[in-house]
């Protein structure tokens, strides 16, 4: 059980992260209470990753505050890693090295560690055991590393990507594991490009996009929150969205490949209107969400919206009153 401390497991206030020029990380502020999962989720250079390094203390800050279990994760650092599991996505393995010598060897890394063999049918190893890393597929991989993570008994573990290559039944594996560590009172952060599992395993969500908190709150509060109507469906991608919006006289938009969102009430005009020009066109409906949200929907407005906020504005607009531009983050 991991041991509490006063306030928040991780604590982050106005992080900010230079890189030279460079903003990666812009006063990005959250916390994660014990026993909590935080799912911090963002499009491919973000600042996710440049988050979590401070968090771990292999990134020092350029300005802000960031504490973990009550830590300073750069000057504490040597305390800190003994209460924290990282989970990389690859690397950190010896490659000619088995399953079972891998963990005993982190074992020996700490006082009090989990017991190898019990990680290993957790992360259902057992028959693997004895098998070279290199030999092992991806989804194996994976799962040995987060043995690994979870070897120290930490109190705060961070995973990036755990699911990431995964088959459906290995991720059912890894979700159920991530569930019991919560059960037990462990603190997790949780990076990923799977959005259906964030809301299905966190607790609280935090979207970054161009180094900046886009959206904080549990997957029920960010799916709820709403500043107007939307219908989202499927469709082919690359449809005539132009076309259909003039049909509709409503503005849509293809947010990803074969997901369109329209703005506008899902009355039952504009339904029959959307299946309509479809049918017109031979076009098969996918699937069709009027007034309801999912994550993935909450995340692709935010970041298109940042996108397009972020977009080189025209000349007359920069005359109206140019807003100050942001570098680019890594």
């Amino acid at each position: 059980m991991p041991r509490s401390v006063a306030g928040p497991a991780i604590e982050v206030r106005g992080l900010t992260i230079r890189y030279g020029d460079l903003v990666a990380v812009d006063d990005v502020s959250l916390g994660v209470e014990q026993g909590q999962i935080l799912a911090l989720l963002g499009p491919n250079g973000a600042g996710k990753t440049s988050t979590v390094e401070a968090l771990e203390g292999y990134r020092r800050p350029t300005e802000g505050q960031v504490r973990v279990l009550g830590l300073d994760p750069v000057a504490d650092h040597r305390e800190l890693t003994t209460k924290i599991g990282v989970m990389l996505q690859q690397g950190g393995v010896y490659t000619a090295a088995r399953p079972d010598e891998m963990l005993r060897l982190f074992a020996s890394y700490y006082d009090d560690p989990a017991d190898p063999e019990e990680l290993l049918e957790q992360v259902g190893l057992t028959d693997r055991r004895r098998s070279p890393w290199k030999t092992l597929s991806g989804g194996e991989q994976q799962r040995l590393s987060l043995a690994l993570a979870l070897v120290g008994r930490p109190a705060v573990v961070f995973l990036d990507e755990p699911t990431a290559g995964i088959d459906p039944s290995g991720r059912q594996l890894i979700r159920r594991v991530i569930a019991g560590l919560r059960s037990h009172g462990v603190t997790i952060l949780l990076t990923t490009h799977d959005l259906d599992e964030a809301e299905r395993l966190a607790d609280q969500v935090a979207i970054i996009d161009r180094g900046r908190v886009l959206a904080l709150g549990s997957p029920a509060e960010l799916m709820a929150s709403r500043d107007h109507d939307e219908i989202h469906f499927g469709a082919a991608a690359g449809i005539d969205t132009t076309s259909l919006s003039t049909h509709l006289g409503l503005a849509v938009a293809e947010v990803a490949p074969g997901e369109y969102r329209v703005d506008g009430a899902p009355t039952p005009t504009t339904i029959a209107a959307i299946t309509g020009w479809l049918a017109d066109r031979d076009l098969p409906l996918a699937d069709l969400r009027a007034g309801r949200q999912r994550l993935e929907d909450v995340f692709l407005r935010l970041t298109e919206d940042a996108k397009a906020e972020a977009a080189p504005q025209p000349p007359q607009a920069a005359d109206a009153g140019r807003r100050r531009s942001r570098p680019t983050r890594r």
